[in-house]
């Protein structure tokens, strides 16, 4: 008998190229396929299943990794930022990361051992915790590792969180409405109506996400109470056909963006968790140690700008960067899904 492996046929769609995610055959083997994950790259897209760091330029002048240092990436997503600072930090030092996404986690997790092993370095240089990054300085003191000598946290959505249809992200594919960092903690979006009051939701879509129509938004979700995204997205846009036309032009799809924001939001505890992060974050911060925020929106950009503010005025922080720092143009040209982001820092005192 041969012992040769049966040839796998490829993924069969209708057209000239893949449209629905389980169909991506190329994109989803981005190891296998590296050659054509760089003319997609070459195109402004970001492949099916992987994610591009945003700002790693801007991040390590900021960070200013040094070999032997101690950093803790808060939010690990892929793993792209982490493998930045693992180069420039090795051999001795060493990343704490943490990411809550049961199901990206262990990808990542390989992604970067696969990394430390080519390098031949131990991997004990890399651990990820799965929990929250509102949990950091817990697990920290539990390890021993009271101090360390910067901290990163990317508050964005990852890409492959966006791009796999079951998990919710996306209105532009049909998909139960889910909506959760961690699939396997709290209830999706769908189950969350009975819990809701009109008042309740409404205000959840002001203050998350400042919608301006969140009274009516509010009044049309708890009436038809929809269960997938595209069904969402119906009572959303529904909702907008009431405004003027003008109105609907310039608005466009950012109605729905919205809407999802804020019940992302809202079923994560995004704000408590990011509050929680950075009132604690400064007790595990060496002297002169920095710290990296890159927030998505105005409701996380406003709580990091107020603590760094307020951290600076007490004397936790010596100094704090003066304005926002945003990607590039060629950045968000390469990668538009960065035009959104936002980056601040500051300084531990001594």
């Amino acid at each position: 008998m041969s012992d040769e492996v049966p040839r796998q046929r490829r993924v069969r769609y209708k057209g000239t190229h893949p449209k629905k995610f389980h169909e991506k055959y190329k994109e989803l083997n981005p190891e296998k396929y590296a050659a054509e994950m760089e003319k997609v790259k070459a195109r402004g897209m970001t492949p099916v299943g992987t994610h591009v760091p945003i700002c790693v330029k801007e991040i390590l002048k900021v960070l200013n990794p040094q070999p032997g240092n101690i950093f803790v990436d808060a939010t690990l997503g892929y793993g792209g930022h982490t493998l930045e600072i693992l180069q420039r930090i090795l051999p001795q030092g060493r990343v704490i990361a943490f990411d809550q996404d049961s199901l990206e986690r262990p990808k990542t997790v390989q992604r970067v051992q696969t990394f430390l092993n080519e390098k031949n370095v131990d991997l004990a240089c890399f651990e990820a915790g799965a929990i929250n990054f509102s949990e950091a300085w817990n697990y920290l003191r539990q390890r021993g590792a009271n101090k360390v000598d910067g901290v990163l946290a990317d508050l964005g959505l990852s890409s492959m969180q966006i791009d796999t249809p079951e998990r919710g992200f996306s209105y532009k594919v049909d998909a139960p409405l889910d909506l959760r960092m961690n699939p396997s903690q709290g209830i999706p979006v769908r189950e969350i109506w009975n819990t809701l009051e009109n008042d309740e939701l409404e205000e959840i879509l002001r203050n998350h996400a400042d919608e301006p129509r969140a009274r009516q938004m509010a009044e049309a979700l708890l009436k038809t109470r929809p269960q997938t995204t595209t069904h969402l997205a119906e009572v959303v846009q529904a909702v907008m056909k009431k405004a003027p036309k003008k109105i609907q032009e310039e608005e466009g799809d950012a109605p729905i963006r919205r809407v999802m924001q804020a019940l992302r939001i809202h079923v994560n505890e995004e704000f408590t968790s990011l509050e929680k992060f950075l009132h604690e974050l400064p007790l595990y911060l060496k002297s002169g140690a920095r710290v990296a925020i890159l927030s998505f929106h105005s409701g996380e950009d406003r709580r990091v700008k107020k603590s760094f503010q307020s951290g600076l005025r007490e004397g936790i922080y010596s100094q704090i960067s003066e304005d926002v720092i945003r990607p590039s143009m060629e950045e968000q040209r390469n990668n538009p899904r960065s035009k959104s982001a936002k980056l601040r820092w500051a300084q531990r005192s001594p």
